[in-house]
């Protein structure tokens, strides 16, 4: 497999770092990295991003999650491994990533049982991790960036 071409966040100079940058805001807001972990992992299934169903998980496993909690991400509802909390940003998530495949992209109910479970800073930060993982996904999906090929 090759990349059709460069990623753009590389060709293009400080796109890396304004988007570093943005990552960057989230810190210190109280949102778990685990959470944001799960959160980049969902995403990036849904999107078909190898790059980052690649790398997400190690870094993840980095942080002290575990394989078994990894594997059961696709399957989140179905699997006895996740909070309450990280369902709710889970189900944020896949909304926020599939915002065109439902009249009401974001349904009262996912955004009420989010706000049930992140305060104003932490339910910020859960969106702008979503959006920039989706950002990311976008990118190497369009490329077709190869996982593990590295940049």
């Amino acid at each position: 497999m090759q990349a059709r071409m460069t990623n753009p966040a590389m060709v293009l100079p400080g796109a890396v770092a304004a988007l570093q940058a943005v990552g960057g805001t989230t810190e210190n807001t109280g949102l778990p990295t685990r959470t944001v972990h799960l959160v980049h992992l969902r995403a990036s299934q849904i999107n078909g991003c190898g790059v980052c169903v690649d790398m997400h998980p190690k870094l993840a496993m980095k942080d002290g999650e575990t394989v078994e909690r990894l594997l059961a991400v696709a399957a989140w509802r179905e699997s006895p491994y996740f909070t309450d909390a990280e369902r709710a940003a889970l189900a944020l998530t896949e909304s926020v990533t599939r915002l065109a495949d439902r009249p009401d992209p974001v349904p009262d109910a996912v955004w009420d049982d989010a706000a049930d479970h992140y305060d104003e800073q932490q339910l910020a930060a859960l969106i702008m991790q979503i959006s920039l993982i989706n950002v990311w996904n976008r990118l190497n999906a369009t490329v077709k960036q190869v996982a593990g090929a590295g940049w």
